[in-house]
Parts: structure tokens; sequence; C-alpha cells
């Protein structure tokens, strides 16, 4: 087997192995991805590959360490920004996922900005994979009914749940259930929060978004817009992040 030129990388706490196929194809099966994917092994979150440039952009593909594909990450988006700037000595480089286009500016060492473009709403870009009204989600988990899901794609999937009773939930119990239920084809990221004194604590279990406390843009994203929309949101709100998982 041809050596493989390949490149761990860490954005903000999640790791990543990046592999340029932009002059050499190179394969990895479901089965390897996963199998170098265990921490027993070498271990990463994702798998990214870069792909030949379309126009102007340099298209990614993204594999969780399960071999499942995701649609993005802006960490590892971050990364692979980084490398292409290196590579072709530019500042500003524009990275295609499977559904949007990531602008990426290198802001300093070691340092890249990168706008995650427009939330999206609807079922079908969520996904969903059945038309229900996606800021009113109600799912049964162990006979338990959770209710007043909202959903959103910030660049992979997320449910938000505000809960007054949040903290009694186990997220490791529900949340690889959450995560892998039917309406979420794709899987998703689940968010339990609540908003007391406009302060806004919450708890996450997901694939992508592991380590909250460094991840506050995307939660900014994530947790705001429920609110936004649900109530006036004219004023300051902080948010509190008691622990991920």
């Amino acid at each position: 087997m041809a050596a493989i030129n390949a490149y761990r990388m860490d954005g903000l706490g999640n790791d990543f192995i990046i592999i340029d196929r932009r002059e050499n194809f190179i394969e990895i099966k479901k089965n390897k991805i996963i199998e170098l994917g265990n921490r027993a092994n070498i271990g990463f979150d994702q798998i990214i590959f870069i792909e030949k440039q379309k126009e102007a952009s340099y298209p990614i593909t993204i594999y969780n360490s399960d071999g499942g594909e995701v649609s993005a990450c802006g960490n590892g988006a971050r990364c692979v920004a980084y490398l292409l700037s290196e590579n072709l000595n530019t500042k500003k480089i524009q990275i295609k996922t499977n559904n949007r286009l990531l602008n990426a500016k290198i802001v300093g060492d070691f340092q890249v900005e990168l706008e995650m473009g427009k939330p999206l709403f609807g079922s079908e870009e969520i996904p969903l994979s059945k038309k229900i009204n996606p800021s009113n989600v109600v799912l049964d988990i162990n006979g338990q009914k959770f209710s007043e899901g909202f959903c959103v794609n910030v660049g992979n999937p997320h449910i938000i749940f505000f809960d007054k009773n949040y903290l009694k939930h186990d997220l490791r119990v529900i949340g690889p259930k959450i995560e892998n239920h039917d309406l979420f084809p794709e899987k998703t990221n689940v968010t339990f929060a609540n908003v007391i004194d406009k302060k806004i604590s919450k708890l996450t279990f997901g694939n992508v978004v592991r380590d909250l406390q460094k991840l506050v843009a995307q939660l900014l994203v994530q947790l705001l817009l429920p609110l936004f929309l649900k109530i006036s949101l004219k004023e300051k709100y902080k948010l509190l992040l008691i622990k991920g998982l």
C-alpha cells in the first residue's frame, strides 16, 4: 500500500486527520475509517479529505470516526483552510461542503476566521426524515416525552430543548438515543438549556460538538436563534457552559 500524506490537527478541542487528495485520489473504506478512528488506534473525531479545486473553492469530504459522512464542521474547515493557505500562500480560502460555502481568512499565527453561512431551518435542509414543524419537535425517549425541541442546521444538525429541569437529564443515556433517532437521518447534536435571569445554562451531547467550553461561537448561534424566534430578544444574555459530553 502506498504511503499516504496525512496531517493531524486540532481545532479548539476537536482533532482531525486531514488527507489532501487534490492530485492523488485516495479512497479509504468505511470499515477502515472506523478502525483508524478508534482511540486505541490513531483516533480522531473526524477524517477530512481535501478534493480537487472547483472554480474558486476547495471541496472537502468529512467523515466521523464511526464512518458516517457529515455535511460540515467549522473547526475542521478552519484546519483545512490553514493548510491550504500555507500551501497556496494566500490569506483567504473558500471551502465547499456538501451544503454550503465557507469563507475562511487567516487573521494571525494559527488563527483562522470562518464564516459558517446562514442557518438552515427547513425540514429538508436540517435534515429531518419527515416534514414537521422544526421549531416544535416532540420525541418519546425511553417512555419520556421531550417537547418543544427546536431544530436548526448551522453546519451540522442540532436540536435544542429549553427545559427548566435540564440538569436532571442524563445525557449519557438519552443523548445517543436522540442523536440516532429516526427523525435525524444524518444524526444530530443534542442540547438541553434553560434561561434564568437572562443567563443561558446548557448541556450538550453530540458527535461534532464535544468540547463545549471552546465552541462558544457556534453555541451562541445554536442557542440564541431559538430564543430570538420565540421571544423578543432585545437584551443581552450570558451563556453558562455547565459541561460537555
